[in-house]
């Protein structure tokens, strides 16, 4: 499959396997009463919105920008896949105690081999099946997006009270835990204060799930700043252990998709900053009137340079070539 293609729905029904769930990108799959099959597709949402959110059929939805498909990022989905396992890794490394719902990107041996394995096992994760907790876990290094529009009119973020006279992109004294409801597909996730947080799923597990996400933040930060990039904020989701009440690290972690990206050489205070993650989508939304709106098509050049900020995050991080056949 030519790399100038996007993959942007994935059915295994035909082939016996229960669909899960479908989310704003990946497709999730049961192999077994423990463990699912995650498939990124190369689906890009912005603003909580999937754009030119069409459904297809078949197997695998190869979009054709000529006949009106939703085009996707071509290669996203594997990218993220990666990008996510090279973290959960270098997590696994940092924070022995924390566990992950990591377990391979090497797809099972029994698996029909009707199913084209090199395009799965790009984008593909095996995980364990965990209850996710109803929960945005968001961290904020620096003063940015829906934090600073919230600064601006309150001074608060996510109902916490914020020094006076900080800049936009300025980073703060130490990061901090900033909440969001998770929403359904289709949903508005809404940003709530930690005690909300605490009230949602219970002091013990909120306390655990922020101090994690603070710890895993920090490590990321020093890791990717010594690469040349600046992690300003990023969203993680936790499940837990029903047996056990543990609190495990779930989802993707660490991607231009769940993350604000900024080249350090770059950065300056007091502005919007120019960044390897989505957000230059978002800005060409916002700039065109489209910011929310359903069934937008992207213009080829917002592809292309939505997909360069892609790849160049994750050659940066990972100190490798990005390669892909998928």
């Amino acid at each position: 499959m030519a790399s100038s293609t996007a993959i942007t729905k994935i059915d295994l029904g035909a082939d016996g396997f229960k669909k899960i769930a479908s989310g704003k990108v990946r497709e999730i799959f049961e192999i077994d009463s423990q463990t699912l099959l995650f498939v990124a597709t190369d689906r890009i949402s912005a603003y909580d919105v999937i754009l030119d959110n069409e459904q297809f059929g078949g197997f695998l939805e190869v979009a054709n920008p000529q006949n009106g498909d939703h085009q996707g990022i071509p290669q996203k989905g594997a990218l993220l896949t990666q990008l996510s396992a090279h973290w959960f890794k270098r997590i696994a490394s940092w924070l022995p105690d924390l566990r992950t719902h990591f377990l391979s990107t090497t797809l099972p041996p029994d698996l029909p081999t009707s199913l084209p394995f090199q395009q799965l096992q790009n984008r593909s994760m095996l995980v364990d099946r965990l209850r996710i907790l109803p929960l945005e876990s968001i961290v904020r290094g620096y003063i940015t997006g829906s934090a600073w529009a919230e600064y601006i009119k309150s001074g608060t973020v996510h109902g916490i009270p914020m020094p006076k006279g900080l800049r936009e992109s300025e980073r703060l004294e130490k990061p901090i835990w900033t909440p969001s409801t998770k929403a359904e597909v289709g949903g508005k996730d809404e940003n709530i204060s930690p005690d909300a947080a605490r009230e949602l799923i219970g002091e013990a597990v909120a306390r655990r799930v922020e101090e994690a996400s603070l710890a895993i933040y920090e490590k990321a930060h020093a890791y990717a700043a010594e690469r040349g990039i600046i992690i300003a904020d990023t969203k993680f989701e936790f499940g837990g252990d029903v047996e056990t009440g543990e609190v495990v690290l779930v989802d993707e972690v660490l991607t231009p998709d769940s993350s604000r990206f900024w080249p350090a050489d770059q950065y300056e205070v007091g502005r919007s900053q120019v960044s390897y993650d989505k957000q230059y989508l978002r800005d060409w939304l916002t700039s065109s009137g489209l910011k929310g709106k359903e069934g937008v098509n992207m213009p080829e050049e917002v592809v292309a340079e939505t997909g360069k900020k892609y790849r160049e995050a994750y050659e940066k991080l990972t100190d490798s070539k990005w390669s892909n056949t998928a």
